[in-house]
């Protein structure tokens, strides 16, 4: 089975940058978002995981430079949007910008209600993004407890939810390899498809992911990997094919 794969674009102050670990101020600053996203999709990208860091985590937004993507780069790449999308109008700004799927995080641990009657409304249109430690849920862009991994699980397979983005906070940024046994572990206890975020720093990583396409993870998203040349794209995009 083939693994989709998509590339990270996170927005924070208008410029595309990496975090380590998810932590505000530990940026690198790799330029343009629009100018990173084009290069994406020029290398084969079907996918582009476009995050307004400043939205997550309190700090202003990006929607204007997001809008721009999408408007540009809409009609020939999928977008999933993600990143302080907390709320009808978050949510609805995300949508009417074009993004094909819409990435919830922290308000899926807030707001429960909430995000149950949008999973229903919007089906697979809406992802839920599980940051973790340990099996404990970070939320607030990774600066506040939000749980238990499992618990929250339940409840959301419980409300139909089609898509868990899961990225352990201890390898995001850091280029130490997948955490392949959460990927699992999370994988086997539900029926939704499992997107696998963080850590993936050489080609065999993305291996080692397709292993789990069997219990339901289909795609991955590349992050600090492109952007400090461990491999590119379309050698990614060869071994997930």
């Amino acid at each position: 089975m083939s693994l989709t794969l998509l590339p990270a674009v996170d927005v924070r102050d208008g410029k595309a940058v990496r975090l380590r670990q998810g932590e505000s101020g530990s940026e690198t600053d790799y330029g343009s978002p629009l100018e990173a996203a084009r290069t994406w999709v020029e290398a084969g990208a079907e996918w582009i995981h476009l995050v307004d860091l400043d939205a997550a985590f309190g700090t202003g937004n990006n929607r204007a430079q997001l809008r721009e993507i999408v408007h540009e780069l809409g009609d020939k790449v999928n977008i999933e949007m993600s990143g302080g999308v907390r709320d009808d109008d978050s949510l609805s700004a995300a949508l009417e910008a074009g993004a094909a799927r819409v990435n919830i995080g922290t308000a899926a641990l807030e707001n429960p209600e909430w995000t149950a009657s949008v999973i229903k409304r919007y089906g697979d249109r809406v992802a839920i993004g599980l940051d973790v430690r340990g099996h404990t849920l970070a939320a607030r862009g990774w600066v506040k407890e939000g749980g238990d991994l499992f618990e929250t699980m339940k409840f959301l397979d419980s409300v139909g939810c089609s898509r868990y983005v899961v990225t352990d906070v201890a390898r995001d940024g850091m280029m130490s390899g997948p955490n392949i046994d959460l990927l699992r572990e999370v994988a086997e206890r539900t029926d939704a498809k499992v997107t696998a975020s963080g850590g993936i720093s050489k080609l065999d990583d993305l291996h080692d992911i397709k292993i789990l396409s069997d219990f339901g993870v289909d795609s991955a998203i590349l992050g600090k990997s492109l952007y400090a040349r461990a491999f590119t794209l379309e050698e990614a995009l060869e071994v997930a094919r």
